[in-house]
C-alpha cells in the first residue's frame, strides 16, 4: 500500500447509512463489541469496527449472512453520518493508485483465521488505521449482494462531528424495545 498516495483521495462522507441489528443487542447500536470480540472482514479480533450499509436492503443482505433460507429477526436501524478522512475502496483509482489490491478486500478472510493465518484484509485495515483514516467504503461480499450494494466500515465513530455515526431514534423506540438506555 502507498501511504503516500492515501491523502489526495481521503473526504468528508456526510448522509445516511443502515445497520441490521439481532434484537438482543438493538440497545447498543453504536457499539462496535461484538466485531471487535469476533473480528470481521475489516477488522482484527480486539479493533472495534462499525459495519453499516448504503441501503436498507444491503443492511438486510449482510446481517443475514449464514441464514439464506430462513429470515431471522431484524432491527435495520438509519444512521446519520458526518465523518472525515473515509476512503472509498469501491473505486478502482483508488485501489490502483494507493497499490491495493481488489483480492485483498475480496480475501477468504475466515477461512484464513480458521487455518491460523492472518488475513490480507486485516493487513490493510491496520495500515489504513495507523494511517489515521476513519472509515472505509467497500463492496457487500456477503452472498446475496448486488454489485450496487456498498458498506461503509467505521473503525473511528462518535456522536458528534468529524466522525459521527449516530443511530435515529427519535422516539426513543430502541430504548423502549429493550428497557436499556442507550443515552
Amino acid at each position: 500500500m502507498r501511504k503516500e498516495k492515501l491523502q489526495e483521495y481521503l473526504f468528508r462522507f456526510e448522509g445516511a447509512v443502515f445497520r441490521g441489528h439481532n434484537p438482543r443487542w438493538s440497545y447498543a447500536p453504536n457499539s462496535g463489541e461484538g466485531a471487535r470480540r469476533n473480528g470481521g472482514r475489516f477488522n482484527p479480533k480486539g479493533v472495534a469496527a462499525l459495519y453499516t450499509s448504503w441501503s436498507q436492503s444491503g443492511a438486510w443482505v449482510e446481517a443475514q449472512q449464514g441464514f439464506r433460507f430462513k429470515a431471522q429477526p431484524l432491527t435495520i436501524c438509519q444512521y446519520d453520518v458526518d465523518c472525515d478522512n473515509v476512503l472509498d475502496l469501491t473505486d478502482e483509482t483508488v485501489l490502483l493508485n494507493c497499490g491495493i489490491k481488489p483480492s485483498t478486500l475480496s480475501c477468504a478472510w475466515l477461512d484464513q483465521v480458521t487455518q491460523s493465518q492472518t488475513p490480507d484484509s486485516w493487513h490493510l485495515s491496520k495500515q489504513l488505521i495507523s494511517a489515521k483514516v476513519n472509515a472505509i467504503i467497500v463492496p457487500s461480499f456477503a452472498r446475496g449482494a448486488t454489485r450496487e450494494m456498498k458498506n461503509i466500515v467505521f473503525w473511528r465513530w462518535s456522536d458528534t462531528p468529524p466522525n459521527m455515526v449516530k443511530v435515529i431514534d427519535d422516539f426513543d423506540e430502541l430504548t423502549l424495545q429493550c428497557g436499556k438506555s442507550i443515552r
